[in-house]
């Protein structure tokens, strides 16, 4: 299986990123580590150098297989289910940006924490509403630019939206768009699920994009996760996308790298 691994091209203050800063020598290291590709959390498309970033990528023989967007919403408040009209445009069209950001290199397009959370005085029904549409107009969006995107399953203490599989294959039928599918997460999981591997099997092909933390959200191998069963889980779904670790710079981030790959490669993965 395919590996890549989140690299930040931002400052940021979100914690779980093993990779935050110099994201142009950090793309060397991964290549340097033997990672197929990075997947890049953008903050803003609008404040990159698209074609650096191009060269940079394309000089080190990488793939990117997805494109993260909570930065948006962790840095800025945008999100699809915040109470003001224009907040909820905002977001539509950040995501836009990283759509039309994303169409070179055929990267997913990753709706995590931009969903947002149910605000006081909103609706849990008005929220869902919200987010089926901002979804609605992003996939018809995406469509015409042969992008997919992934809605990320995130556990409740991040997000009170679509916090397990369940919700989420739930979300994809309200929307009807074969260019949405699920991105799942192995330490989200870990806390919602009852079996990883029953909803890896139950996701299926409309599996998009896999994420892969420990249960201590270190790198894999750090914790208890079933990791070797989660390889099989996947394979027996038929997923031929990209592992992408999303994990704690811990014990610091070169570590966390190495173990990952070194971890991934011994389970066979």
């Amino acid at each position: 299986m395919r590996k890549s691994i989140v690299i930040s091209t931002h400052a940021t203050r979100f914690s779980a990123l093993a990779f935050q800063e110099g994201w142009e020598d950090n793309v060397a290291k991964m290549a340097a580590l033997g990672y197929d590709g990075v997947e890049l959390a953008i903050r803003d498309p609008n404040l990159l150098d698209k074609d650096r970033v191009a060269q940079v990528i394309a000089a080190h023989h990488l793939q990117v297989p997805a494109i993260g967007t909570g930065q948006a919403y962790g840095e800025e408040g945008l999100s699809f289910t915040h109470a003001e009209a224009d907040v909820r445009r905002r977001a539509i069209k950040r995501v836009q940006d990283h759509i039309a950001f994303a169409e070179p290199y055929g990267a997913v397009i990753i709706i995590g924490l931009i969903r947002g959370r149910i605000q006081p005085g909103v609706s849990r029904e008005q929220a869902l509403a919200w987010l089926q549409e901002a979804l609605s107009i992003c996939a018809d969006y995406a469509a015409l630019r042969g992008v997919r995107l992934v809605v990320e399953a995130i556990n409740r203490y991040e997000t009170d939206l679509i916090p397990t599989a369940a919700e989420g294959l739930a979300l994809l039928d309200q929307v009807g768009a074969d260019n949405v599918g699920l991105l799942l997460d192995t330490f989200h999981m870990n806390i919602e699920e009852a079996s990883l591997c029953a909803s890896i099997a139950q996701v299926g092909k409309r599996l998009f994009h896999f994420h892969v933390a420990d249960s201590n959200r270190w790198y894999p191998g750090a914790g208890h996760i079933d990791f070797p069963g989660v390889v099989t889980a996947l394979r027996q779904a038929g997923y031929a996308g990209f592992i992408s670790g999303e994990m704690m710079p811990l014990p610091d981030p070169m570590t966390a790298a190495r173990e990952m790959m070194r971890y991934l490669r011994s389970i066979g993965a």
